[in-house]
């Protein structure tokens, strides 16, 4: 696992922190994109249960459930969500795969925000999260 980067989208205290995560995993592109990208492929990893209906994806943990909107995806590629919760516009997250063009290495790239005080967790969070994915895919 590697740190891209963190930065600070706005100046106030209170405002969320963008961060980025790469986590390199055995899986080929295709598979690893059902796995980011479909509810059922979803709810084996990175909630107890997912729900989607057009744009809208319901994720349930603990009998919680949180909505987010699909705001954008390329088949293969990429797929980005917005938390309904988050008011501020810019804050999302995304799960980006990427494949080293010399070595062909299949990476996932995670992107999101919060709290300055909370980023220790929410990288942490992230890392169970990954690794519950490569469990599933079988690339531990």
């Amino acid at each position: 696992m590697y740190i891209l980067s963190a930065t600070n989208i706005n100046s106030k205290m209170e405002e969320k922190i963008k961060y980025e995560m790469e986590f390199p995993i055995q899986a080929s592109p295709q598979l690893l994109y059902q796995y980011i990208s479909t509810p059922s492929g979803l709810s084996e990893w990175f909630a107890e249960n997912v729900n989607s209906r057009g744009e809208l994806f319901k994720f349930i943990w603990d009998g919680v459930e949180e909505q987010a909107k699909l705001v954008s995806k390329k088949s293969g590629e990429r797929i980005k969500f917005k938390w309904l919760v988050d008011e501020e516009p810019s804050y999302y997250f995304e799960l980006k795969i990427q494949v080293d063009e010399i070595t062909k290495d299949v990476s996932i790239i995670v992107t999101d925000f919060t709290e300055p005080d909370e980023i220790e967790e929410s990288k942490m969070l992230w890392e169970n999260q990954i690794s519950d994915l490569k469990q599933v895919l079988g690339s531990s």
